[in-house]
């Protein structure tokens, strides 16, 4: 991999009243070395979000009424000063390493797409913001169109995305109310294969804990608008019908596929 500086990273991240989850998600921030250049946080919630804990992070906490993934992220990343961009939702986690890892893949100009291995892992959330885990499972696989054809086997926590590759593409389609990362990466992959750079790069080594709860996960969600964001994501990309998954089940379809080591 080219040698050079490391490029510069703004997280992006989103909330909606949980101030516990996003303390945790922004400590796991701070473990990283060296520090990302900033973190912009779209804030959906009405309670407070606890960012003045980390004086030494540069914390942008921005006031988003969107209500949904697509549009708050996108909303974080517009003024983002970053060459790429990572993601982190307020409830999720990353252990040390993960950034660096990550930025180091894009040194690297053909890379414009990267991403970390993840553990999923459900838990319970105690009413004091006491995190107990029950059980997880690891997603670790490298990029395979075939496999994305019918999971989405990449969190949004675990991704990376350089700036100018997600301007490119109008960042998250905000139609889309759930699966708006999975056609996000479809489109980046599409570009990316049509402009001779390189897939989306998987960067080896669990650094993601993906945190699932029975209430407050978009990914439990059954209903009709979820059901119809995937038809339309199928009929976008030519994909097989589509069926309804949490992470935790895509993690036991990956590893009936077989994960790459």
């Amino acid at each position: 991999m080219p040698g050079g500086r490391l490029p510069s990273v703004s997280v992006i991240g989103v909330t909606c009243d949980r101030p516990a989850l996003l303390a945790d998600a922004l400590a796991s921030i701070a473990l990283q070395r060296p520090a990302p250049l900033e973190i912009r946080i779209a804030d959906d919630g009405d309670g407070p979000a606890r960012v003045a804990d980390f004086p030494a992070l540069e914390v942008t906490r921005i006031r988003s009424n969107a209500r949904q993934p697509a549009a708050s992220r996108n909303l974080a990343a517009r003024d983002a000063r970053g060459e790429v961009l990572a993601f982190l939702d307020d409830d999720d986690r990353w252990t040390e390493g993960h950034l660096e890892a990550l930025a180091s893949a894009f040194r690297d100009p053909t890379v414009g797409v990267a991403y970390r291995d993840a553990a999923v892992v459900r838990e319970t959330v105690g009413t004091r913001g006491r995190r107990t885990e029950l059980e997880r499972r690891v997603i670790a696989h490298d990029w395979d169109d075939g496999l994305m054809r019918h999971d989405d086997f990449i969190p949004p926590s675990a991704l990376a995305v350089r700036r100018s590759l997600f301007t490119g593409l109008g960042g998250f389609d905000e139609s889309f109310r759930y699966s708006e990362d999975w056609d996000f990466l479809l489109r980046a992959a599409a570009a990316l294969e049509k402009s001779g750079r390189a897939a989306p790069l998987r960067v080896p080594g669990v650094t993601v804990e993906v945190r699932l709860r029975e209430q407050g996960n978009a990914s439990v969600d059954r209903g009709p608008e979820r059901r119809t964001c995937l038809d339309r994501l199928a009929a976008r990309h030519g994909l097989p019908p589509l069926e309804i998954k949490t992470f935790w089940e895509v993690a036991l379809a990956v590893g009936k596929a077989g994960a790459t080591p």
